[in-house]
Protein backbone atom coordinates (compact mmCIF):
# COMPACT_ATOMS: atom_id res chain seq x y z
CA UNK A 1 0.00 0.00 0.00
CA UNK A 2 0.95 3.65 0.23
CA UNK A 3 4.25 4.30 1.92
CA UNK A 4 5.39 0.67 1.63
CA UNK A 5 8.48 -0.68 -0.05
CA UNK A 6 8.14 -1.64 -3.69
CA UNK A 7 9.00 -5.30 -4.14
CA UNK A 8 10.81 -6.42 -7.23
CA UNK A 9 11.22 -10.07 -8.18
CA UNK A 10 14.70 -11.42 -7.62
CA UNK A 11 14.85 -12.65 -11.21
CA UNK A 12 13.95 -9.26 -12.64
CA UNK A 13 15.92 -8.43 -15.77
CA UNK A 14 16.47 -4.93 -14.46
CA UNK A 15 18.43 -6.30 -11.52
CA UNK A 16 20.53 -8.54 -13.74
CA UNK A 17 21.20 -5.71 -16.11
CA UNK A 18 22.30 -3.32 -13.38
CA UNK A 19 24.69 -5.92 -11.95
CA UNK A 20 23.00 -6.17 -8.54
CA UNK A 21 23.14 -9.71 -7.21
CA UNK A 22 20.57 -11.59 -5.21
CA UNK A 23 22.64 -11.34 -2.04
CA UNK A 24 23.02 -7.60 -2.39
CA UNK A 25 19.25 -7.26 -2.93
CA UNK A 26 18.51 -9.32 0.17
CA UNK A 27 21.01 -7.39 2.28
CA UNK A 28 19.55 -4.07 1.10
CA UNK A 29 15.99 -5.22 1.76
CA UNK A 30 16.89 -6.42 5.25
CA UNK A 31 18.63 -3.14 6.03
CA UNK A 32 15.59 -1.13 4.91
CA UNK A 33 13.21 -3.30 6.91
CA UNK A 34 15.41 -2.89 10.02
CA UNK A 35 15.50 0.87 9.54
CA UNK A 36 11.74 1.01 9.15
CA UNK A 37 11.22 -1.08 12.29
CA UNK A 38 13.49 1.17 14.31
CA UNK A 39 11.71 4.26 13.04
CA UNK A 40 8.32 2.80 14.00
CA UNK A 41 9.62 2.08 17.53
CA UNK A 42 11.07 5.55 17.78
CA UNK A 43 14.55 4.17 18.40
CA UNK A 44 17.85 4.34 16.56
CA UNK A 45 19.77 1.50 14.93
CA UNK A 46 22.55 0.09 17.22
CA UNK A 47 26.08 0.81 16.09
CA UNK A 48 28.06 -2.29 15.12
CA UNK A 49 30.78 -3.25 17.57
CA UNK A 50 33.13 -3.95 14.67
CA UNK A 51 32.88 -0.34 13.61
CA UNK A 52 34.23 0.95 16.94
CA UNK A 53 37.03 -1.62 17.29
CA UNK A 54 40.51 -0.46 16.22
CA UNK A 55 42.06 -2.13 13.22
CA UNK A 56 44.56 -5.01 13.72
CA UNK A 57 47.33 -2.88 12.21
CA UNK A 58 46.68 -0.13 14.75
CA UNK A 59 46.70 -2.63 17.61
CA UNK A 60 49.96 -4.12 16.35
CA UNK A 61 51.61 -0.70 16.19
CA UNK A 62 50.39 0.11 19.68
CA UNK A 63 51.86 -3.15 21.03
CA UNK A 64 55.18 -2.45 19.32
CA UNK A 65 55.21 1.05 20.81
CA UNK A 66 54.56 -0.34 24.30
CA UNK A 67 57.31 -2.91 23.76
CA UNK A 68 59.89 -0.24 22.91
CA UNK A 69 58.76 1.95 25.82
CA UNK A 70 59.14 -1.01 28.16
CA UNK A 71 62.61 -1.77 26.72
CA UNK A 72 63.72 1.84 27.22
CA UNK A 73 62.49 1.83 30.83
CA UNK A 74 64.34 -1.43 31.58
CA UNK A 75 67.57 -0.11 30.02
CA UNK A 76 67.27 3.17 31.92
CA UNK A 77 66.64 1.55 35.30
CA UNK A 78 69.34 -1.07 34.72
CA UNK A 79 71.95 1.50 33.70
CA UNK A 80 71.18 3.77 36.66
CA UNK A 81 71.39 0.79 39.00
CA UNK A 82 74.80 -0.24 37.69
CA UNK A 83 76.11 3.31 37.96
CA UNK A 84 75.18 3.36 41.65
CA UNK A 85 77.75 0.63 42.31
CA UNK A 86 81.33 1.51 43.16
CA UNK A 87 83.84 1.26 40.34
CA UNK A 88 85.81 -1.61 41.90
CA UNK A 89 82.68 -3.76 42.36
CA UNK A 90 80.85 -2.83 39.18
CA UNK A 91 82.52 -5.38 36.92
CA UNK A 92 82.04 -8.25 39.38
CA UNK A 93 78.43 -7.18 39.90
CA UNK A 94 77.75 -7.26 36.14
CA UNK A 95 79.55 -10.59 35.81
CA UNK A 96 77.33 -12.24 38.40
CA UNK A 97 74.11 -10.71 37.03
CA UNK A 98 75.10 -11.78 33.54
CA UNK A 99 75.81 -15.30 34.77
CA UNK A 100 72.24 -15.78 35.99
CA UNK A 101 70.41 -14.25 33.07
CA UNK A 102 72.46 -14.84 29.94
CA UNK A 103 71.38 -18.54 29.61
CA UNK A 104 67.70 -17.56 29.44
CA UNK A 105 68.44 -14.61 27.17
CA UNK A 106 70.19 -16.91 24.71
CA UNK A 107 67.38 -19.48 24.93
CA UNK A 108 64.94 -16.66 24.13
CA UNK A 109 67.05 -15.79 21.10
CA UNK A 110 66.93 -19.41 19.96
CA UNK A 111 63.13 -19.48 20.30
CA UNK A 112 62.83 -16.35 18.12
CA UNK A 113 65.05 -17.97 15.49
CA UNK A 114 63.04 -21.19 15.61
CA UNK A 115 59.89 -19.21 14.88
CA UNK A 116 61.61 -17.71 11.84
CA UNK A 117 62.64 -21.21 10.73
CA UNK A 118 59.04 -22.41 10.90
CA UNK A 119 57.79 -19.34 9.05
CA UNK A 120 60.23 -19.92 6.19
CA UNK A 121 59.30 -23.61 6.03
CA UNK A 122 55.64 -22.65 5.76
CA UNK A 123 56.39 -20.17 2.97
CA UNK A 124 58.49 -22.77 1.11
CA UNK A 125 55.82 -25.49 1.51
CA UNK A 126 58.15 -27.68 3.55
CA UNK A 127 56.04 -30.04 5.63
CA UNK A 128 58.08 -29.77 8.83
CA UNK A 129 55.28 -31.43 10.84
CA UNK A 130 55.79 -34.59 8.81
CA UNK A 131 59.57 -34.39 9.11
CA UNK A 132 59.49 -34.07 12.92
CA UNK A 133 56.49 -36.40 13.29
CA UNK A 134 54.40 -33.71 15.01
CA UNK A 135 50.73 -34.12 15.85
CA UNK A 136 47.98 -31.80 14.68
CA UNK A 137 48.33 -29.64 17.81
CA UNK A 138 51.91 -28.62 17.08
CA UNK A 139 52.88 -24.98 17.53
CA UNK A 140 52.93 -22.72 14.49
CA UNK A 141 55.44 -19.93 13.99
CA UNK A 142 52.95 -17.40 15.38
CA UNK A 143 52.61 -19.34 18.63
CA UNK A 144 56.37 -19.75 18.85
CA UNK A 145 56.77 -15.99 18.45
CA UNK A 146 54.14 -15.42 21.12
CA UNK A 147 56.18 -17.55 23.54
CA UNK A 148 59.36 -15.72 22.54
CA UNK A 149 57.66 -12.37 23.12
CA UNK A 150 56.70 -13.29 26.66
CA UNK A 151 60.21 -14.60 27.32
CA UNK A 152 61.64 -11.34 25.97
CA UNK A 153 59.46 -9.43 28.41
CA UNK A 154 59.85 -11.57 31.52
CA UNK A 155 63.60 -12.30 31.50
CA UNK A 156 64.87 -8.69 31.09
CA UNK A 157 62.24 -7.49 33.59
CA UNK A 158 63.55 -9.93 36.19
CA UNK A 159 67.13 -8.88 35.42
CA UNK A 160 66.20 -5.19 35.79
CA UNK A 161 64.52 -5.92 39.13
CA UNK A 162 67.66 -7.78 40.28
CA UNK A 163 69.93 -4.85 39.37
CA UNK A 164 67.62 -2.26 40.93
CA UNK A 165 67.01 -4.11 44.21
CA UNK A 166 70.65 -5.01 44.74
CA UNK A 167 71.93 -1.50 44.01
CA UNK A 168 69.37 -0.09 46.50
CA UNK A 169 70.38 -2.41 49.32
CA UNK A 170 67.51 -4.93 49.06
CA UNK A 171 69.86 -7.90 48.85
CA UNK A 172 67.42 -10.62 49.90
CA UNK A 173 64.78 -9.46 47.45
CA UNK A 174 67.41 -9.20 44.70
CA UNK A 175 68.58 -12.76 45.39
CA UNK A 176 65.02 -14.05 44.99
CA UNK A 177 64.62 -12.70 41.44
CA UNK A 178 66.69 -15.27 39.48
CA UNK A 179 65.56 -18.06 41.81
CA UNK A 180 61.88 -17.30 41.17
CA UNK A 181 62.50 -16.98 37.43
CA UNK A 182 64.25 -20.36 37.17
CA UNK A 183 61.60 -22.01 39.35
CA UNK A 184 58.83 -20.56 37.17
CA UNK A 185 60.47 -21.84 33.98
CA UNK A 186 60.87 -25.33 35.49
CA UNK A 187 57.26 -25.38 36.69
CA UNK A 188 55.90 -24.29 33.33
CA UNK A 189 57.85 -27.04 31.56
CA UNK A 190 56.59 -29.85 33.82
CA UNK A 191 53.10 -28.46 34.53
CA UNK A 192 50.79 -31.47 33.95
CA UNK A 193 47.59 -29.59 33.13
CA UNK A 194 46.34 -28.72 29.67
CA UNK A 195 47.56 -25.12 29.60
CA UNK A 196 50.69 -23.52 28.19
CA UNK A 197 50.74 -25.88 25.17
CA UNK A 198 50.77 -29.17 27.10
CA UNK A 199 51.32 -31.48 24.11
CA UNK A 200 54.25 -29.42 22.79
CA UNK A 201 55.89 -29.21 26.22
CA UNK A 202 55.64 -32.94 26.73
CA UNK A 203 56.90 -33.56 23.20
CA UNK A 204 60.01 -31.54 24.08
CA UNK A 205 60.49 -33.36 27.40
CA UNK A 206 60.07 -36.78 25.76
CA UNK A 207 62.62 -35.88 23.11
CA UNK A 208 65.08 -34.70 25.76
CA UNK A 209 64.58 -37.95 27.63
CA UNK A 210 65.31 -39.99 24.49
CA UNK A 211 68.46 -37.91 23.97
CA UNK A 212 69.72 -38.64 27.48
CA UNK A 213 68.87 -42.35 27.18
CA UNK A 214 69.09 -43.46 23.52
CA UNK A 215 67.59 -46.89 24.18
CA UNK A 216 65.33 -46.84 21.13
CA UNK A 217 65.69 -46.20 17.43
CA UNK A 218 66.88 -42.63 16.81
CA UNK A 219 64.33 -40.43 15.06
CA UNK A 220 65.05 -37.25 13.13
CA UNK A 221 63.76 -35.05 15.96
CA UNK A 222 66.06 -36.85 18.43
CA UNK A 223 69.35 -36.09 16.73
CA UNK A 224 68.10 -32.74 15.43
CA UNK A 225 67.50 -31.44 18.96
CA UNK A 226 70.73 -33.07 20.15
CA UNK A 227 72.63 -31.14 17.47
CA UNK A 228 71.02 -27.91 18.67
CA UNK A 229 72.10 -28.75 22.24
CA UNK A 230 75.72 -28.93 21.10
CA UNK A 231 75.43 -25.29 20.09
CA UNK A 232 73.86 -24.56 23.49
CA UNK A 233 76.64 -26.28 25.47
CA UNK A 234 77.97 -22.97 26.81
CA UNK A 235 74.43 -22.03 27.79
CA UNK A 236 74.07 -25.32 29.67
CA UNK A 237 77.40 -24.73 31.41
CA UNK A 238 76.34 -21.26 32.61
CA UNK A 239 73.00 -22.72 33.66
CA UNK A 240 74.82 -25.28 35.81
CA UNK A 241 76.90 -22.58 37.47
CA UNK A 242 73.81 -20.46 38.14
CA UNK A 243 71.89 -23.35 39.71
CA UNK A 244 74.98 -24.28 41.74
CA UNK A 245 75.12 -20.81 43.25
CA UNK A 246 71.41 -20.85 43.98
CA UNK A 247 71.69 -24.21 45.74
CA UNK A 248 74.61 -22.95 47.84
CA UNK A 249 72.77 -19.68 48.57
CA UNK A 250 75.47 -17.55 46.98
CA UNK A 251 73.18 -15.36 44.86
CA UNK A 252 73.63 -11.59 45.30
CA UNK A 253 76.47 -11.94 47.77
CA UNK A 254 79.64 -9.93 47.89
CA UNK A 255 81.73 -13.11 48.25
CA UNK A 256 82.19 -13.66 44.52
CA UNK A 257 85.59 -15.30 44.97
CA UNK A 258 84.21 -17.69 47.58
CA UNK A 259 81.35 -18.58 45.24
CA UNK A 260 83.79 -19.05 42.37
CA UNK A 261 85.77 -21.57 44.41
CA UNK A 262 82.64 -23.70 44.89
CA UNK A 263 80.88 -23.29 41.54
CA UNK A 264 83.55 -21.71 39.38
CA UNK A 265 86.84 -22.17 37.64
CA UNK A 266 88.07 -25.35 39.34
CA UNK A 267 84.72 -27.13 39.29
CA UNK A 268 84.72 -30.43 37.42
CA UNK A 269 81.05 -29.93 36.60
CA UNK A 270 81.81 -27.18 34.05
CA UNK A 271 83.75 -29.28 31.50
CA UNK A 272 81.43 -32.19 32.24
CA UNK A 273 78.33 -30.19 31.30
CA UNK A 274 80.14 -28.77 28.26
CA UNK A 275 80.91 -32.23 26.92
CA UNK A 276 77.56 -33.88 27.70
CA UNK A 277 75.72 -32.76 24.51
CA UNK A 278 78.55 -34.15 22.38
CA UNK A 279 78.50 -37.44 24.28
CA UNK A 280 74.73 -37.67 23.80
CA UNK A 281 75.19 -37.17 20.07
CA UNK A 282 78.05 -39.68 20.02
CA UNK A 283 75.89 -42.36 21.65
CA UNK A 284 73.10 -41.61 19.17
CA UNK A 285 75.47 -42.26 16.27
CA UNK A 286 76.57 -45.55 17.83
CA UNK A 287 72.93 -46.52 18.29
CA UNK A 288 72.23 -45.70 14.64
CA UNK A 289 75.15 -47.88 13.57
CA UNK A 290 73.74 -50.73 15.65
CA UNK A 291 70.31 -50.34 14.00
CA UNK A 292 71.34 -49.66 10.40
CA UNK A 293 74.92 -50.87 10.04
CA UNK A 294 75.85 -47.73 8.03
CA UNK A 295 79.54 -46.84 8.38
CA UNK A 296 78.84 -43.14 7.88
CA UNK A 297 77.31 -43.08 11.36
CA UNK A 298 80.69 -44.13 12.76
CA UNK A 299 82.37 -41.26 10.93
CA UNK A 300 79.77 -38.94 12.40
CA UNK A 301 80.48 -40.34 15.87
CA UNK A 302 84.17 -39.62 15.27
CA UNK A 303 83.28 -36.00 14.56
CA UNK A 304 81.62 -35.58 17.95
CA UNK A 305 84.45 -37.39 19.71
CA UNK A 306 86.89 -34.71 18.53
CA UNK A 307 85.12 -32.24 20.85
CA UNK A 308 86.26 -34.15 23.94
CA UNK A 309 90.01 -33.25 23.67
CA UNK A 310 89.16 -29.57 23.19
CA UNK A 311 87.15 -29.42 26.39
CA UNK A 312 89.51 -31.62 28.40
CA UNK A 313 92.68 -29.72 27.41
CA UNK A 314 90.99 -26.41 28.10
CA UNK A 315 89.99 -27.50 31.61
CA UNK A 316 93.58 -28.52 32.38
CA UNK A 317 94.61 -24.88 32.68
CA UNK A 318 93.32 -24.81 36.28
CA UNK A 319 95.12 -28.03 37.23
CA UNK A 320 98.63 -27.64 35.78
CA UNK A 321 101.44 -25.12 36.14
CA UNK A 322 101.15 -22.02 33.90
CA UNK A 323 104.41 -22.78 32.09
CA UNK A 324 103.30 -26.29 31.22
CA UNK A 325 99.97 -24.99 29.99
CA UNK A 326 101.61 -22.36 27.78
CA UNK A 327 104.32 -24.57 26.33
CA UNK A 328 102.55 -27.90 25.97
CA UNK A 329 98.81 -28.03 26.56
CA UNK A 330 97.75 -24.82 24.82
CA UNK A 331 99.24 -25.83 21.43
CA UNK A 332 97.47 -29.18 21.74
CA UNK A 333 94.25 -27.39 22.62
CA UNK A 334 94.54 -25.15 19.54
CA UNK A 335 95.35 -28.12 17.29
CA UNK A 336 92.41 -30.15 18.56
CA UNK A 337 90.12 -27.10 18.17
CA UNK A 338 91.15 -26.58 14.55
CA UNK A 339 90.72 -30.27 13.78
CA UNK A 340 87.22 -30.34 15.26
CA UNK A 341 86.19 -27.11 13.51
CA UNK A 342 87.31 -28.26 10.07
CA UNK A 343 85.84 -31.73 10.47
CA UNK A 344 82.52 -30.27 11.60
CA UNK A 345 82.52 -27.80 8.70
CA UNK A 346 83.14 -30.59 6.21
CA UNK A 347 80.30 -32.64 7.71
CA UNK A 348 77.87 -29.70 7.67
CA UNK A 349 78.38 -29.01 3.99
CA UNK A 350 78.67 -32.51 2.57
CA UNK A 351 76.50 -34.60 4.90
CA UNK A 352 74.01 -32.52 6.85
CA UNK A 353 73.27 -30.13 3.98
CA UNK A 354 74.32 -32.24 1.00
CA UNK A 355 75.30 -29.10 -0.91
CA UNK A 356 76.64 -31.08 -3.81
CA UNK A 357 77.11 -27.93 -5.87
CA UNK A 358 79.91 -27.09 -3.48
CA UNK A 359 81.40 -30.56 -3.81
CA UNK A 360 82.57 -29.85 -7.35
CA UNK A 361 85.32 -27.66 -5.90
CA UNK A 362 86.69 -30.32 -3.54
CA UNK A 363 85.69 -33.37 -5.59
CA UNK A 364 83.65 -34.81 -2.72
CA UNK A 365 81.03 -36.51 -4.85
CA UNK A 366 78.61 -36.22 -7.73
CA UNK A 367 77.59 -32.65 -8.43
CA UNK A 368 74.07 -31.31 -8.83
CA UNK A 369 72.72 -27.87 -9.60
CA UNK A 370 71.93 -25.54 -6.75
CA UNK A 371 68.73 -24.56 -8.53
CA UNK A 372 67.32 -27.99 -7.66
CA UNK A 373 67.17 -26.97 -4.02
CA UNK A 374 64.28 -25.10 -2.47
CA UNK A 375 65.81 -21.67 -1.92
CA UNK A 376 67.60 -21.60 -5.26
CA UNK A 377 69.82 -18.51 -4.86
CA UNK A 378 73.52 -19.17 -5.18
CA UNK A 379 74.64 -16.22 -3.09
CA UNK A 380 72.65 -17.60 -0.13
CA UNK A 381 74.61 -20.84 -0.24
CA UNK A 382 77.97 -19.13 -0.60
CA UNK A 383 77.13 -16.83 2.33
CA UNK A 384 76.04 -19.74 4.52
CA UNK A 385 79.10 -21.81 3.65
CA UNK A 386 81.59 -19.00 4.32
CA UNK A 387 79.89 -17.80 7.52
CA UNK A 388 79.63 -21.39 8.75
CA UNK A 389 83.38 -21.84 8.29
CA UNK A 390 84.22 -18.63 10.15
CA UNK A 391 81.83 -19.31 13.03
CA UNK A 392 83.00 -22.92 13.27
CA UNK A 393 86.52 -21.62 13.80
CA UNK A 394 85.32 -19.45 16.71
CA UNK A 395 83.84 -22.55 18.31
CA UNK A 396 87.05 -23.22 20.27
CA UNK A 397 86.93 -19.83 21.95
CA UNK A 398 83.25 -20.17 22.79
CA UNK A 399 83.48 -23.66 24.23
CA UNK A 400 86.72 -23.43 26.15
CA UNK A 401 86.24 -23.43 29.89
CA UNK A 402 89.35 -21.37 30.67
CA UNK A 403 87.97 -18.37 28.75
CA UNK A 404 84.68 -18.09 30.64
CA UNK A 405 85.59 -14.88 32.51
CA UNK A 406 85.49 -12.82 29.29
CA UNK A 407 81.74 -12.96 29.66
CA UNK A 408 80.76 -10.25 27.17
CA UNK A 409 82.95 -11.70 24.42
CA UNK A 410 81.82 -15.24 25.15
CA UNK A 411 78.18 -14.09 25.16
CA UNK A 412 78.62 -12.47 21.74
CA UNK A 413 80.33 -15.56 20.30
CA UNK A 414 77.67 -17.84 21.78
CA UNK A 415 74.98 -15.68 20.17
CA UNK A 416 76.81 -15.98 16.85
CA UNK A 417 76.98 -19.75 17.30
CA UNK A 418 73.22 -19.80 17.84
CA UNK A 419 72.86 -17.74 14.66
CA UNK A 420 75.04 -20.26 12.82
CA UNK A 421 72.82 -23.08 14.04
CA UNK A 422 69.77 -21.07 12.95
CA UNK A 423 71.18 -21.01 9.41
CA UNK A 424 72.10 -24.68 9.66
CA UNK A 425 68.48 -25.60 10.44
CA UNK A 426 67.21 -24.32 7.08
CA UNK A 427 69.46 -26.53 5.00
CA UNK A 428 69.37 -29.55 7.31
CA UNK A 429 65.56 -29.67 7.23
CA UNK A 430 65.57 -28.90 3.52
CA UNK A 431 67.90 -31.82 2.89
CA UNK A 432 65.68 -34.15 4.92
CA UNK A 433 62.60 -32.93 3.03
CA UNK A 434 64.30 -33.63 -0.30
CA UNK A 435 65.18 -37.15 0.86
CA UNK A 436 61.61 -37.81 1.93
CA UNK A 437 60.29 -36.57 -1.41
CA UNK A 438 62.78 -38.72 -3.29
CA UNK A 439 61.70 -41.82 -1.36
CA UNK A 440 58.06 -40.99 -1.96
CA UNK A 441 58.67 -40.55 -5.70
CA UNK A 442 60.52 -43.87 -5.89
CA UNK A 443 57.75 -45.69 -4.05
CA UNK A 444 55.14 -44.04 -6.24
CA UNK A 445 56.95 -44.99 -9.44
CA UNK A 446 57.35 -48.59 -8.24
CA UNK A 447 53.64 -48.72 -7.40
CA UNK A 448 52.74 -47.33 -10.84
CA UNK A 449 55.00 -49.88 -12.51
CA UNK A 450 53.40 -52.74 -10.59
CA UNK A 451 49.91 -51.53 -11.44
CA UNK A 452 50.83 -51.22 -15.11
CA UNK A 453 52.22 -54.78 -15.19
CA UNK A 454 49.11 -56.08 -13.47
CA UNK A 455 46.89 -54.26 -15.98
CA UNK A 456 48.81 -55.71 -18.93
CA UNK A 457 48.58 -59.23 -17.53
CA UNK A 458 44.85 -58.91 -16.98
CA UNK A 459 44.29 -57.49 -20.48
CA UNK A 460 46.24 -60.38 -22.03
CA UNK A 461 44.24 -62.97 -20.09
CA UNK A 462 47.20 -64.29 -18.09
CA UNK A 463 46.98 -65.40 -14.49
CA UNK A 464 49.86 -65.25 -12.04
Amino acid sequence: MFGGLATVPSNSPHLRKSGISDNENGAEEGFLNLTEANDMKGGSMPISTAAIMPSPALLWRFKVLLFFVWGFICCKIGWDSVMRMSVDLRDLFLYEAFLYYNPLLLVTMMVWFWGINLWVFAQANVNYAKIFDLDQNHLTHREIWKCATWMTIVVPTSMTAYLYLYSHGEVSLAASQPVLLYAAVAMILIFPFDIFYLSSRFYLLRTLWRIVLPLQAISFSDFFLADILTSMSKVLSDLERSVCRMVHRQVATIAWFEADSVCGSHSVAIPLVLVLPYLFRLFQCLRQYKDTGEKTTLLNALKYSTAVPVIYLSALKYHVFPEKWTNFYRPLWLLSGVLNSLYSFYWDVTRDWDLSGFTRIFKFGKAHLLSNLIHGRKWVYFWVISSNLILRCTWTYKLSSHLRHNYLTVFAITALEIFRRFQWVFFRVENEWNKMNSKSNIQLSMSDTANEEERLLVSNGHNV
